[in-house]
């Protein structure tokens, strides 16, 4: 399943990645910042109009002068590695994104694994994300947010690998003290989470969001393992006693992370602000005061500009490359590349996480415990996207999503899985046995429609994600079958 999974992935990211020969969208700010990076060890400026002869091959036209950049170095020095190994063309430059999203999607497989104990239901979590046309476009262009949901992903699966271990240590420790409970400070999963969230920060300050959602999910966890445990004192000790150690496992590698991936920066004099104090520290967190303030005043007009609350419509779909060339027999086609998930997967998984979300708040009410896996789900979803909700003001684009999509994934194949599990029986006590066999019956008659019915809907999500391939492929479609893609009227008018 994985190595099946792993292949598709590959097969619709990899081959062809080199075209189109030409910047597309913001590449045109990743790209070259990349090659500064790795000549100069920070981004180096430009002279005016550069894309013509850079595309055309010429990459000497940059200075080193350093320039004013808004997001961290890492997710660029991973483009620059493409670049140092196959060339400064088209496919150098987009290879190593292409090489992430398929990662991306065993990291998909490995997460949904360990949710759903399940290979199936992993698979078709992976799955639906290999031939995500979202997914994929966002692995054929050398932009930064395809990184960003490698590294998150697997922050949260380090997470996940560290449940079982620490459930047991703090079992194992209510027995020793049942007022308190144990302290854990052997966590290793944890210490690899942070450094994998720091990673994630220093490609995008978006990070930092996981970095709180996580930790404060963490005491959270915490809290209910003590209190499932027996632990008297399960709340103050969740918060007063493991909550520092928890930081201090967490939070200091994703600093350290993040801190090393300025390391080009740091040890050079060139670049942007870098003289601005004798103290290389020093003048970096005054070029993060810079930078802080231009996000919190990015708030221009764009043609393609989504809040976040029009993710979860895609009302505006980011239409990143667009030509028409003529196709067999004079036909006029359509050629696009546009940040647009699989419509079926992102409604239908949008529709349970909605559903896990009330599911959690009447269980809560109910005074019963949260399924793990969706509770992991949800904070997911809060680490990638309820942050965005609170920047309406902000300029932003549907593309940020990648980052929700593995997610909301993973919310549909749970959601498969739990709506073709099996029902208990409910009997009055003295039920006879022809009343339990009819029982038994109608159950199996019913778990065998709604597994029909799922089938239905998984093979209509796979045939709708086969039918938009062609918006994460660029591959070139007859006008009329262009048009039949428009199914919402915003879309690339």
């Amino acid at each position: 399943m994985p190595v099946a999974v792993l292949a598709a992935a590959a097969a619709l990211r990899i081959p062809g990645v080199g075209g189109p020969e030409a910047l597309i969208f913001d590449e045109t700010y990743y790209v070259k910042d990349a090659l500064t990076l790795w000549h100069l060890g920070y981004e180096g400026t430009w002279g005016q109009d550069p894309n013509p002869a850079f595309e055309a091959g010429d990459t000497s036209g940059y200075t080193a002068a350093g320039s004013f950049v808004a997001h961290p170095p890492l997710g660029k020095w991973i483009i620059a590695l493409g670049m140092a190994a196959f060339g400064d063309g088209p496919f150098g430059w987009r290879i190593a994104t292409a090489v992430a999203g398929t990662l991306l999607v065993g990291l998909v497989y490995l997460v949904g694994l360990r949710l759903s104990r399940s290979a199936v239901i992993a698979g078709v979590a992976a799955g639906l994300v290999a031939i995500d046309p979202l997914a994929i476009a966002m692995s054929r262009v050398a932009l930064l947010d395809t990184h960003l949901a490698v590294f998150l992903l697997l922050g949260f699966w380090f997470v996940l690998l560290d449940r079982d271990r620490t459930v047991r240590a703090i079992r194992a420790g209510a027995g020793r003290d049942p007022i308190a409970g144990p302290v854990v400070w052997a966590r290793p999963w944890i210490l690899a989470a942070g450094l994998a969230f720091g990673c994630a920060t220093a490609v995008k300050w978006s990070g930092l969001y996981a970095i709180a959602v996580v930790g404060i999910a963490l005491v959270a966890a915490d809290a209910i393992d003590r209190r499932r445990a027996g632990i008297r004192l399960w709340a103050p000790s969740a918060i007063g006693r493991q909550g520092p150690s928890t930081f201090l496992l967490f939070v200091p590698p994703a600093a350290a992370a993040y801190l090393v991936a300025w390391s080009g920066w740091l040890v050079t004099s060139g670049g942007y602000g870098r003289a601005a104090s004798a103290n290389p520290l020093a003048a970096l967190v005054e070029y993060h005061r810079a930078v802080f303030a231009f996000h919190a005043g990015v708030d221009s007009p764009h043609t393609y500009a989504s809040p976040a609350i029009e993710w979860i419509a895609m009302l505006n779909p980011t239409l990143m490359y667009r030509e028409t060339p003529s196709c067999a027999g004079g036909r006029e086609c359509v050629a696009l590349m546009a940040a647009l998930p699989n419509p079926l997967t992102w409604w239908l998984g949008a529709a349970a996480v909605a559903a896990f979300a009330i599911r959690l708040v009447v269980r809560a009410i109910r005074r019963r415990p949260a399924r793990g896996a969706e509770a992991f789900v949800l904070v997911g979803v809060a680490a990638t996207y309820a942050p965005w909700l609170f920047l309406p003001g902000r300029t932003m684009f549907s593309f940020y999503a990648v980052t929700v999509l593995p997610f909301v994934a993973l919310a549909y194949a749970l959601a498969l899985q739990r709506i073709r599990a099996p029902r208990p029986l409910v009997l009055l006590r003295d039920a006879s046995v022809g009343e339990i066999q009819r029982e038994q019956a109608r159950a199996d008659a019913a778990q065998r429609t709604w597994r029909a019915v799922t089938s239905i809907v998984l093979g209509a999500t796979v045939v709708v994600a086969l039918f938009f391939l062609p918006f994460g492929t660029g591959w070139p479609l007859p006008e009329p079958l262009y048009r039949a893609h428009l199914w919402l009227p915003s879309w690339f008018l």
